[in-house]
């Protein structure tokens, strides 16, 4: 694997809305918590930085170089600072590019940061941002895509919402089809990540419900509940990375390392099956980067933008076998206490998604479970952790998907 790399400091903001806060003041927020977290004097260890960020050209108008003015006011300067976007991939693809940073020579305390400002008090604009996460020179293709998948649905009557939950809709509807996957056992996964999140002081939604609230709670596209789907979210989270020398120079502590740290994008294929799908690809080559394999998970943190997304993902990422998410989750094989804990955040459904901080988020709370400090939502003896970050919308899956595994030391 060549050269170690550790993280040696994280940072969140609660995620949530923040209408006091301006993107630059949720970046200084999550950065000074990481650098303190890492033991670092000031942030003037760090050797360049990795800023991730989808929506703030489109909501704030920073199209350029919003890294350097964000973390210019963290004091950060005259260092490399990398603007990156990936979808809801980006922050974990900012970390991946930072890990590769430290693996090529290139840096020994490099900072990694995401953030986004969702709330603008415009929900039209705001929603809007999700319709550039396809290709939108051909929105035909996205109908056919999703005639193909889910069938053909007519839902007008339920009003404004995210194209990707009528996306996520038709990719259940389908898995429903394949594998008699049930409302009740997508329900029972938002339910268990609400349970979750009721004990995640940063979490955007800390109010526990039932499946019976889930279900009963207002449609949004069949089969998916407004607390199946994650909510726009406004917050930042920050990772500081270092090798070996840098954790010297710093002078952190070694418990939690980069065991693998893997993006890649789909492939043509089969849309109405889920075979060769990104997720299950990219795990293979993390697996193997890391020198583990599914079995040997203790808890993970997947993109659960909507609770049927938990279900595909830790089928893909083998967690749980082949068309069993669903009863697996209902069986409460994913909860705090399970066979294999998923989410112990509150995922994104509840934690919230700040499309940009989310994989970070994960990484956080992964870092967390690592060092033993989750309190209330800790899992015993976690050793080997896994953090599954897709984004975007292209040919029946994600446009792009990030895989981290971390172990502690």
């Amino acid at each position: 694997m060549g050269t170690s790399v550790w993280i040696a400091g994280v940072g969140m903001t609660p995620f949530g809305i923040h209408s006091d806060k301006t993107v630059n003041e949720l970046v200084r927020w999550a950065v000074n918590d990481a650098i303190s977290d890492a033991g670092a004097s000031s942030v003037n260890s760090v050797d360049a930085a990795f800023f991730g960020t989808a929506t703030q050209g489109f909501l704030q108008g920073q199209v350029m170089i919003a890294g350097q003015i964000a973390l210019r006011e963290t004091g950060l300067q005259a260092i490399p600072v990398f603007n990156i976007e990936n979808a809801c991939a980006t922050g974990a693809s900012a970390f991946t590019l930072a890990v590769n940073h430290i693996r090529a020579g290139a840096g020994d305390v490099v900072l990694v940061v995401g953030v986004e400002k969702m709330h603008i008090g415009n929900p039209e604009r705001s929603m809007a941002v999700f319709d550039t996460a396809y290709n939108v020179a051909d929105p035909d293709a996205l109908t056919r895509t999703l005639k193909e998948l889910g069938g053909e649905v007519d839902e007008p009557h339920l009003g404004r919402r995210s194209i990707f939950m009528d996306i996520y809709a038709a990719m259940a509807r389908n898995h429903m089809r394949l594998h008699g996957t049930t409302p009740e056992q997508i329900a029972a996964v938002a339910a268990k990540n609400h349970k979750h999140a009721a004990d995640n002081p940063r979490a955007h939604y800390r109010e526990p419900m039932t499946v019976e609230q889930v279900l009963g709670a207002r449609k949004l596209s069949h089969p998916l509940t407004v607390p199946m789907c994650a909510p726009l979210t406004d917050g930042a989270a920050a990772i500081v990375v270092c090798s070996d020398e840098g954790m010297r120079r710093i002078g952190a502590r070694r418990d939690v390392e980069v065991l693998a740290a893997v993006v890649g994008t789909g492939t043509d294929r089969d849309i109405t099956t889920f075979d060769r799908h990104l997720s299950q690809r990219v795990c293979v080559q993390a697996y193997e980067a890391a020198g583990v394999g599914a079995g040997d998970v203790d808890v993970a943190e997947v993109h659960d933008a909507t609770a049927f997304a938990e279900i595909l993902q830790t089928e893909m990422l083998g967690l749980v076998p082949r068309g069993e998410g669903g009863p697996c989750a209902e069986r409460g094989e994913t909860s705090l206490g399970g066979r294999i804990p998923v989410n112990t955040s509150g995922g994104l459904e509840s934690k919230g998604h700040p499309i940009g901080a989310s994989g970070l988020g994960q990484i956080f709370e992964l870092t967390e479970q690592l060092r033993g400090a989750a309190g209330n939502r800790q899992v015993e003896n976690a050793r080997i952790a896994l953090a599954e970050n897709g984004g975007g919308f292209h040919r029946g899956e994600e446009a792009v998907t990030s895989i981290v595994i971390l172990g502690k030391a």
